[in-house]
């Protein structure tokens, strides 16, 4: 009998994903026992024209991390679809769009005015930017396109399973795994974690009162966080109620604050707009009463980077999906 066919791919992302998957440690060697890795270009030498060979539908499933910010990846990831019986997006960039996201507040002519005009260490007095063709000695040159918008894997192609994280743990890619042989996978759409808050499972959940009141706004480095009780409380902003637990709380467990990379639970329509509510309500109002707007305009500046807070792993996902 014909063992299941594998595909990874990496698109736009750090290559932590890919780091995951060989965290798997001895039980890669399990799945490679189990299924056919039939393309894994970070690992393995596959090539584009191997997939085309492959008659539609011939990979079981196809594991693709990243956002899609170039027209190869776009190439890349409709292929796969096309060949692939099942399409699980991989990690907070293809579930979400991740950090390449935030890029999204820019347009890709201001991100290349920065990376090869403005930046300190570049020197470029000719004004010379990567170009999608260019003729050297003779020959064509091609580069990928890169793109105005950075788009979510479901916003290119159709997926039909979301494995979260920034990365996914082991545990969660194991799962997923052996769900996908043995064809026990939840309905179509699902996002592979507990459909609970990250709140429900932080092992200081039960450091956090009834009752929050936000004072004043910390960054981490700002104060000596105190091992064990809940963030919120001493001033600093986590996504543990407005993000889904199953990471193993590995952020927590390090003593930094949740930064929401497992997306929303099911039903919220927006990760951002969710978090914001949620520290808006604790922020500014005092036990005899409430604190003056200019107070509470004081705390909200102490927000260096709001973007970047909010909607760190989730902007083209969310309602505003970049800048207009």
């Amino acid at each position: 009998m014909a063992k299941p066919r594998v595909a990874f791919y990496w698109c736009a992302s750090c290559g932590g994903c890919e780091e995951a998957v060989v965290d798997l440690n001895e039980d890669i060697l399990k799945l490679a026992d189990t299924v056919d890795i039939v393309f894994w270009p970070v690992a393995l030498d596959f090539k584009k024209k191997d997939i085309e060979a492959m008659k539609d539908g011939g990979i079981t499933v196809s594991f693709i991390n990243g956002a899609v910010r170039l027209k190869e990846q776009e190439e890349m990831v409709r292929l796969l679809r096309q060949k692939s019986d099942l399409v699980v997006a991989f990690g907070a960039c293809a579930h979400l769009g991740g950090i390449p996201g935030l890029g999204n507040l820019c347009t890709g002519e201001m991100i290349f005015q920065r990376v090869y005009y403005d930046s300190p260490s570049v020197i470029n007095p000719e004004k010379i930017i990567p170009q999608p063709k260019t003729i050297e000695d003779g020959r064509d040159l091609t580069l990928p396109e890169f793109y105005d918008t950075v788009s979510a894997l479901d916003q290119v192609i159709p997926v039909d399973y979301y494995l979260p994280g920034c990365p996914p743990p082991p545990d969660l890619i194991m799962d997923t795994v052996n769900a996908v042989l043995t064809g026990q996978l939840p309905e179509k759409g699902a996002v592979l974690a507990p459909n609970i808050a990250l709140c429900d499972t932080c092992p200081r959940r039960d450091s956090k009162p009834d009752k929050i009141v936000v004072k004043d706004i910390k960054r981490p480095w700002e104060i000596k966080i105190d091992s064990e009780q809940c963030f919120l409380v001493q001033g600093l902003f986590c996504y543990g109620p407005a993000t889904r637990t199953g990471c193993g709380e590995t952020c927590i467990r390090a003593n930094m604050p949740c930064r929401g990379c497992f997306g929303p639970v099911d039903g919220v329509v927006d990760q951002g707009t969710k978090a914001l509510a949620m520290f808006a309500s604790i922020l500014g109002v005092e036990e005899e009463g409430k604190m003056l707007d200019e107070d509470i305009r004081k705390l909200i500046d102490r927000f260096v980077d709001p973007a970047g807070t909010f909607y760190r792993f989730s902007l083209p996902t969310s309602l505003l999906k970049r800048k207009r």
